[in-house]
């Protein structure tokens, strides 16, 4: 969903180039099937359309999204730890991908819809590190590419994001947010429930299929 309205939001502007990443998670299908419904949506055509797959993120694992071993805890929106879905170090997997692929094609943004409200904050979606990865960028490209990372959503709540998205006409009913089902989600994990408050909070209902639509506050 935040990747959709992050999105929604560059469009205004730029060009769109989409990225994304299969990395061995629960719901890598049904992920990229989003993907590919929202580029449709975009008409994106194929040479603006890169999937990269990582399974070195599933080898190493540590994560209940790529470790079939380890549970996805049911959520607590009040908790300030990080949940078992940290992906150790994902977004700087994700944007080292994205920035070596904005230099090869004369790119000059990066967007991302990183959110600092998700769960408890994972380590990798906050203000500080992205500030500190728009620096390495600077050290490690070459001195004409002039790449930056953007991350438009960055202080805005679920809530905001989902009114944000409406008003863009960002297509939401393409978007999964789900960490364990890929045909109805659970409605009763961290992601599932974020998403559920948000448009709940935002006065709009959420169309995708759930198993259960708890209400969350």
């Amino acid at each position: 969903m935040d990747s959709c309205v992050t999105a929604a939001i560059a469009q205004q502007k730029y060009i769109l180039c989409m990225l994304h990443l299969n990395y061995g998670q629960r719901t890598q299908k049904r992920e990229e099937q989003a993907f590919q419904d929202i580029s449709d949506y975009y008409t994106i055509p194929r040479e603006r359309k890169l999937i990269v797959s990582v399974d070195y993120l599933n080898q190493i694992g540590g994560s209940s999204l790529t470790d079939l071993n380890i549970r996805v805890t049911s959520p607590n929106l009040a908790s300030h730890d990080i949940p078992s879905s940290y992906v150790p170090f994902r977004n700087a997997n994700i944007l080292a991908m994205a920035v070596s692929w904005a230099e090869v094609i004369g790119a000059k943004k990066v967007f991302i819809g990183a959110v600092e409200e998700d769960s408890s904050g994972y380590p990798d979606c906050r203000k500080t590190f992205f500030h500190a990865f728009n620096t390495m960028i600077s050290l490690g490209t070459k001195p004409q590419s002039s790449i930056s990372i953007e991350t438009p959503l960055i202080d805005l709540t679920k809530a905001e994001i989902v009114k944000k998205g409406n008003q863009l006409n960002a297509p939401l009913h393409l978007t999964w947010s789900c960490y364990q089902n890929s045909e109805k989600a659970c409605g009763d994990c961290d992601s599932c429930a974020l998403r559920l408050r948000g448009f709940e909070m935002a006065g709009f209902e959420d169309t995708i299929p759930y198993e259960k639509k708890p209400t969350y506050r």
